[in-house]
This record gives C-alpha cells, sequence and structure tokens, in this order.
C-alpha cells in the first residue's frame, strides 16, 4: 500500500514538473520571438502607412482630374451648342429689323422657335438673345429681352471686350418669369452684323444648372472636411457648396510648381490639388486635411495589416508546433509512468495490447479507434434494423388492403353471374383484371401517376357496372404531375371512401367525384372531392388521428382506409406530407393527397 502511495506521489510530482516547463516555455517563446515580431510589425505599418499616404493623395489626384475632364466635357457641350447657333444665319435674319411691323412680328415668332430648340440640350435650361429694342416687336422676356437688361449685368463688360468670344460667367441666381429663381452659370458672346462687324446687333447667353456641376462633384468620395470647389484664373471663387464664398478670393498655396500642394489655413495642415477645366479657363481645387488623409490611409492599410499578421501568425504557429514537440516527448515520458502504475494494478488486458503496439501513444491511438470503429458498426446495425422495420411496416400497411376490394368484386361478379348474362360478366371480370395488373405492378413500390388513376378509373367503372346511374366522375391531370410517381394504391381507398361513405348514403340525387392532379412548386398535390353527405367535424379529425377498425366493408367502408394512406405516405415522404381532409354535413367531402414530386 506504502508502494502504491509512493508511485502516485511520483506521479502527481511528474505532472507538476511538466505544468512548470510549459510556462517556462511559453515565457521564453515571449521573449525570444512575439516581442521582435511586435517591434517589427509596427515598423511596416509606418512604413506602410506612409506609403498608403501617397498613394491615395494619387488616387484622390487622379479622381479630381477625372471630375475635371467630365466637367470640361459637359460645359465643351454647351459651348458647341453656342457655336452651332452662333453660324446659323437664321440667327442674324430675325435680329436684323424688317420694316413692316407682320414681318417683325414673325421674325421674333421664328427667333423664339431656334432659341426653344437649343433648350432640349441636356445641360442648357435655356436659351436666351438680348437684343436692342429696335430689332424685334416684342420681348418675351422667356427667350428674348432688351439689351438694357443685359447691361445691368456685372460681367457684360468682359463679354463686350472679348469681341464674340465665349466667356463664361460664375454661379448667380437668375428669376426666370415661368419657373421663379434658378441658380445658374452661363456661356455668353457677342452677336455682330455679318456684313458690318462694327455693329452690335445683341449678345447670346446659354444658361446651365447649378445642379450639372453639383451632380458631378457629388459623386466624388473624399474623406470627411474636405471641400471642393471651382476657381476662375484670378483666383476667384465662382462655385462652393457655402454659397457666402462665391466670389471672394480663394486662399490658394503659393507654391503652383506642383499639382499637390501643402498649405496651413486657420492651425490646420491641408493638401491642395488642382484640375484644370480648359473650356472655361477655371480650375477645380480640393483641400483635404492632413489628419482625415491619415486617416483614410490607415484604413486602407488595415487589409495588408490584416494579411501581414496572417502570415506571421503561421510563422508562429509552425514555432509553437516545434515547442510543443519537446514538451509532448517529456509528457509521454509521465504517460509512460502513468501505464506503468495501471499494470502493477492489475488491469486486464492492458498488457498484451502493450506488447503489440509501438509506443503509448499508439496504444492509445489503437484503443480509440477500436471504439470508434465499434460504435460505427453499432450505427450501421441500428441504422438497417430501423430500415428493415420500416420496410416491413410498409408492406404490411400495403397488404391490408389488397384483399378487401378483392373480396367486394368476387361478390359483384357473382351477383352479375346470376342476374346478368355473360357479356356484362365478361366485361366485369376485364375491368377486375386491370385493376390488380395495374395494382400489382409487378411488385414495386411506387407508380406513375397517369397508372394510379387508371387504377381509380378502373375502380370506378366497375362501381358503376355494381351501382348504375347512381354517379359520375372526372379525371384531370396537368403534364407535370403527369411525368411524377407516387406510393402505389394511393387514391383507391380514398375514391372507395368517397363513393361508399359519401355517394351511397346520399339516396336522393347522382353523386359526382372529381379527381384533379397538378404540381406546386416541388409539390405534388392530388384533390379528391365528392358531392356526398359529408361528415361532422369530430368524426373528420378522427380519421387521420386514428385506424377505424370498428367500419366495415359494402356500405361502411374500409377498415383503415384513410389512416392506412396517410401512414404510408408520412413514412416513405416524410412527416410533412400526407393528407387533409376538409367536410361538412350535407356539403360533401374534400380530400387533399400532398407528396414531393419526384420524377419517373
Amino acid at each position: 500500500m506504502r508502494g502504491v502511495f509512493q508511485k502516485r506521489k511520483s506521479y502527481a510530482s511528474n505532472l507538476w514538473e511538466g505544468v512548470v516547463a510549459v510556462r517556462r516555455w511559453m515565457l521564453v517563446y515571449g521573449l525570444l520571438i512575439f516581442l521582435p515580431a511586435c517591434i517589427m510589425l509596427f515598423v511596416y505599418y509606418e512604413q506602410s502607412s506612409r506609403i498608403l499616404q501617397e498613394e491615395v493623395t494619387q488616387t484622390m489626384q487622379q479622381t479630381l482630374k477625372q471630375a475635371g475632364i467630365n466637367l470640361n466635357s459637359r460645359l465643351n457641350y454647351v459651348q458647341n451648342s453656342s457655336h452651332t447657333i452662333f453660324k446659323n444665319h437664321k440667327l442674324y435674319e430675325n435680329l436684323d429689323p424688317a420694316n413692316p411691323i407682320i414681318e417683325r412680328i414673325a421674325q421674333s415668332k421664328e427667333l423664339r422657335n431656334l432659341l426653344e430648340s437649343v433648350q432640349t440640350a441636356p445641360d442648357i435650361v435655356r436659351a436666351r438673345v438680348f437684343t436692342d429694342r429696335a430689332n424685334l416687336y416684342g420681348f418675351d422676356l422667356l427667350n428674348l429681352f432688351p439689351l438694357d437688361n443685359f447691361n445691368e449685368r456685372p460681367w457684360h463688360e468682359e463679354i463686350l471686350n472679348a469681341g464674340g468670344s465665349i466667356v463664361w460667367t460664375g454661379i448667380y441666381e437668375e428669376n426666370y418669369l415661368d419657373s421663379g429663381p434658378v441658380r445658374i452659370l452661363s456661356c455668353a458672346r457677342i452677336l455682330r452684323h455679318p456684313r458690318n462687324f462694327e455693329r452690335t446687333l445683341g449678345v447670346l447667353v446659354l444658361d446651365v444648372p447649378e445642379r450639372m456641376v453639383t451632380e458631378v462633384i457629388s459623386e466624388l468620395d473624399f474623406p470627411a472636411q474636405s471641400r471642393v470647389y471651382i476657381v476662375d484664373r484670378n483666383g476667384t471663387i465662382i462655385y462652393n457648396t457655402e454659397e457666402s464664398l462665391i466670389g471672394t478670393k480663394a486662399k490658394l498655396a503659393s507654391d503652383v510648381s506642383g499639382e499637390i500642394r501643402e498649405r496651413t489655413e486657420n492651425g490646420i495642415r491641408l493638401f491642395e490639388m488642382h484640375a484644370p477645366i480648359r473650356t472655361a479657363d477655371w480650375q477645380l481645387v480640393l483641400d483635404v486635411p492632413k489628419a482625415g488623409l491619415t486617416q483614410r490611409a490607415t484604413t486602407l492599410s488595415q487589409w495588408s495589416g490584416i494579411a501581414t499578421i496572417a502570415g506571421m501568425t503561421v510563422m508562429f504557429l509552425i514555432l509553437v508546433f516545434i515547442l510543443m514537440a519537446f514538451i509532448i516527448n517529456g509528457m509521454n515520458r509521465r504517460i509512460q509512468s502513468v501505464f506503468k502504475t495501471i499494470r502493477t494494478e492489475g488491469v486486464e488486458g492492458l498488457d498484451e495490447a502493450r506488447t503489440t503496439a509501438g509506443s503509448d501513444f499508439n496504444l492509445l491511438e489503437r484503443v480509440v479507434d477500436h471504439l470508434v470503429n465499434r460504435v460505427k458498426d453499432l450505427m450501421e446495425e441500428a441504422y438497417r434494423s430501423k430500415m428493415l422495420e420500416r420496410e416491413a411496416e410498409l408492406r404490411a400497411l400495403q397488404a391490408q388492403i389488397n384483399p378487401h376490394f378483392l373480396y367486394n368484386t368476387l361478390d359483384t361478379i357473382n351477383w352479375l353471374a346470376i342476374s346478368r348474362d355473360a357479356d356484362d360478366i365478361s366485361h366485369m371480370i376485364e375491368s377486375l383484371s386491370d385493376y390488380f395488373r395495374l395494382s400489382l405492378n409487378k411488385g414495386k413500390d411506387h407508380v406513375s401517376v397517369v397508372d394510379e388513376l387508371e387504377l381509380a378509373k378502373v375502380y370506378l367503372e366497375i362501381q358503376q357496372s355494381r351501382f348504375p346511374s347512381t354517379f359520375e366522375f372526372m379525371i384531370e391531370v396537368d403534364s407535370e404531375a403527369s411525368k411524377c410517381v407516387i406510393p402505389k394504391l394511393t387514391l383507391q381507398p380514398i375514391v372507395e371512401n368517397a363513393l361508399l361513405h359519401g355517394i351511397r348514403k346520399n339516396k336522393n340525387k347522382i353523386g359526382i367525384i372529381s379527381i384533379c392532379a397538378e404540381v406546386s412548386g416541388d409539390e405534388l398535390q392530388i384533390t379528391i372531392k365528392d358531392n356526398g353527405i359529408g361528415m361532422d367535424e369530430q368524426l373528420t379529425a378522427s380519421l387521420l388521428s386514428t385506424s377505424q377498425p370498428s367500419r366495415h366493408a359494402e356500405g361502411s367502408g374500409s377498415s383503415y382506409g384513410l389512416y392506412n394512406v396517410n401512414e404510408r405516405i408520412k413514412l416513405m415522404a416524410g412527416y410533412d406530407y400526407g393528407l387533409s381532409i376538409h367536410s361538412r354535413l350535407g356539403e360533401g367531402t374534400r380530400v387533399i393527397v400532398r407528396l414531393k414530386a419526384m420524377k419517373e
């Protein structure tokens, strides 16, 4: 007893030594591997952030240039429209006054039509002409205006001095007579008489909505607190989201040598980027806070940081595995002492297994493998037993259906043989033969929907011979349902129940039985409906919950009937499928068969 106690004490001591060794190795791992890796990762992170900041800045510059190109393209389209109407001789003919009043009225009308045609362009909100009052009979103040109104504009002198060249105005507010105030920018040029260049006929103005500029700039994705605005050649702001800044001088960096410049504004370090809008001789300017750009670069560097951390983690894991190999070697020696203690205390069979194993770990693997294989064999055996049990149950349930109808039919043939001629008997026998040929189906458990409906049809034809002029039937099946298969003898018990319990008990009228088969999604649905006497709700609920052995054939129905069919469907297809019965007294019965739509 004392020896056993000493062995257990020695085993506990060995385990404690193993724990101490593991902690010591983990401390060495942290000092020699983890700390240098963290330092290396920090240096890498700083370098990658700086590089990514430069790349992000270049990317933003390219994005700004693309926005400038887009604006340039759309302004150039407006400018080309101005060139087109500028070269149209009709413009000058209508501005050259005619003496008769009627001709001057016609000139005004034709000039308005010409200007309205230009307004159909996407970015032109209004085409206007300012001309002398003597040139036209009247002004509609929509497209035609007196030249006096133009002289009140702050930029009229610049347009006059341009000598016919296009001048782009900044953003300003124009109050249209028909639509109210609108913020626009305008493409304007002076119109001279084609035969006398010293004579001025008027000024052509094409108005562009401010939203055109806003649409292009709103698509830009820049960091928060960034500012995008447009300045003219003199550095005056002509567009800004803050309307109060329009018309003021922009605080631009003095260094104009590079496209990306740095400046300080109100103590905040800014990156300043420019993109030319050559059509109007403007500059698209972006101011980005350096802090926000650094944050954006940091965000973009997270993915590369994650990839680096993942790679370093794999390397650390490899080192950990090497370290664990030494630890496991020490643990292996302690496990050997455990096995030795167990053998000393007399564990049966362990010594014999120990001699066939290459090591103690191999012995453990062999024991575990043996247990796993044993559990697997037991599970397979239980599965086979369950499948055999279900198959036997299915065949037992199916076997209960066949004899009942055979006895009724033979009884009918006997009755016909007594009361009728041999031709009717022959017809009945042929129908009976068809019935059993379809019901047996060469021993198969599943039949096509077409064959099952044919079986129901043969059954009903036989019953029409038994009970002439008492009922009619109809069968409908869609093309998809005809391709499906169902368990054998699914419909016949339901049809029999409809006839004997519904139609035959209602002796005052001719019964009707309808069968409809269709596919909905991945589900096959067959509906059997009759106009018989129906059932109360209590009986309807009990038909599928328990079998009805107290109900007998010929006037009382099948002994198992609908319960049998419902159980067969659930065993074969699952508990989500089966029968549902809807009936009321005096209103007939409707039975719905739901199965999984399986093709042949």
